[in-house]
């Protein structure tokens, strides 16, 4: 997700995110190495859409997050479901 971050801040924003970073002000709290058979089943389930490697991972986060938000601009997540159907949260401007 970071990854995606950085890119869509571009190189005016990532300078602030790098320093939420090394200050610990925002800690990546997912380790896609736990969870890497859920995301690879939640990216086999949902490739019809398809689903990204960064979609699944927050899928998965939501699942595992009790009170997790997600604010995307990716109108995909009208469409994911977290434990299979319970809608994600998630934030979409219009």
């Amino acid at each position: 997700m970071l990854t995606e971050v950085f890119h869509l801040l571009g190189t005016r924003g990532s300078p602030a995110l790098r320093n939420l970073l090394l200050r610990g002000a925002l800690r990546p709290a997912f380790d896609l190495g736990d969870q890497l058979e859920p995301v690879l089943k939640l990216m086999q389930k949902y490739s019809d859409v398809p689903m990204s490697l960064a979609d699944a991972c927050l899928v998965r986060m939501s699942e595992t997050l009790s009170d997790s938000l997600i604010l995307t601009l990716d109108t995909d997540f009208r469409v994911y479901r977290r434990h299979s159907r319970q809608v994600v949260p998630c934030l979409i401007p219009e």
